[in-house]
């Protein structure tokens, strides 16, 4: 049998890619870098061997390593994922930022996560704000159990997971916030056939011909739920912000603006109901 550091030379040849073969090798083992390192030459069970063949097979196959390994990063949580939920991206955390700026410590309120997924924006946003209450829906029974899952492994309480079809289950809610990271991808743009989006569930990607079906619904009804002075804001893609900020104005909402990510491209929009 081999080594782990036999193992992991015969299985990568790029920084990145033996980055990731170490990553699935430790998922595998159970174990953390610390003993990985102090253990580099310590014999493995077949068992072991065999299983982290396959999911090198896979990854070679283009399989998200989120997917393989059953966890994610993101801001300071780590999360489990699942084929049934997006897998979190750093430049989402652009929208948690962008929400705590409108979330006062110490001061009650209540938010909606609309597509939540597995939970990440939600979640994130209950280990900065305790005493905020949030409402996280998703129209997929499977995602949301993933959110609950992570909720409860996460022991954050306030976040109340609920299935439904974006805004459908707070028929009786106001909200003093509104965040949303929906589908936003054109239907036919090559990029859903390539790389991770392959894997990730389409109505979680993709929504109509421009990719706003799912903004134009949300930005319309949100005004429903939100409280005078209450915000709403959504990720969108690099090349949306325009037709995301004509969709708030047509809405009557005020204080529009775009917020770009960390490589400089337009990520969120946003606007405050006034009346």
């Amino acid at each position: 049998m081999p080594t782990s550091r036999q193992l992991l030379m015969e299985s990568s040849a790029c920084c990145d890619e033996r980055k990731e073969a170490r990553r699935l090798l430790l998922h595998v083992l159970g174990k953390s870098y610390s003993w990985l390192f102090a253990h580099a030459d310590e014999l493995l069970r077949t068992d072991d061997v065999t299983t982290y063949l396959r999911l090198i097979e896979r990854r070679a196959c283009g399989e998200p390593l989120a997917y393989l390994t059953g966890r994610c990063g993101f801001w300071t949580l780590d999360l489990e994922v699942t084929p049934a939920t997006l897998i979190p991206r750093s430049e989402t955390e652009r929208l948690v930022e962008l929400a705590l700026e409108r979330l006062p410590p110490l001061t009650p309120m209540r938010v909606a996560d609309l597509g939540t997924g597995s939970g990440a924006v939600a979640l994130a946003l209950a280990s900065e704000r305790q005493q905020i209450r949030i409402l996280a829906t998703d129209l997929s029974a499977a995602a949301l159990s993933v959110a609950k899952a992570n909720a409860r492994r996460l022991g954050l309480h306030q976040v109340c997971p609920v299935q439904g079809d974006w805004l459908a289950p707070l028929c009786s809610e106001s909200c003093d916030l509104v965040v949303a990271n929906p589908p936003y991808i054109e239907a036919n743009d090559p990029h859903l056939m390539q790389g991770d989006l392959r894997f990730e569930p389409m109505m979680a990607l993709s929504s109509g011909s421009d990719g706003l079906n799912a903004v134009r619904r949300i930005v319309r009804e949100a005004t429903r739920v939100l409280v005078p002075g209450g915000w709403l804001l959504f990720e969108h893609g690099w090349n949306q912000a325009r037709q995301a900020r004509l969709l708030l104005s047509a809405s009557a909402y005020a204080e529009v603006f775009t917020a770009q990510d960390l490589e400089a491209r337009d990520r969120v929009s946003g606007g405050c109901r006034v009346v």
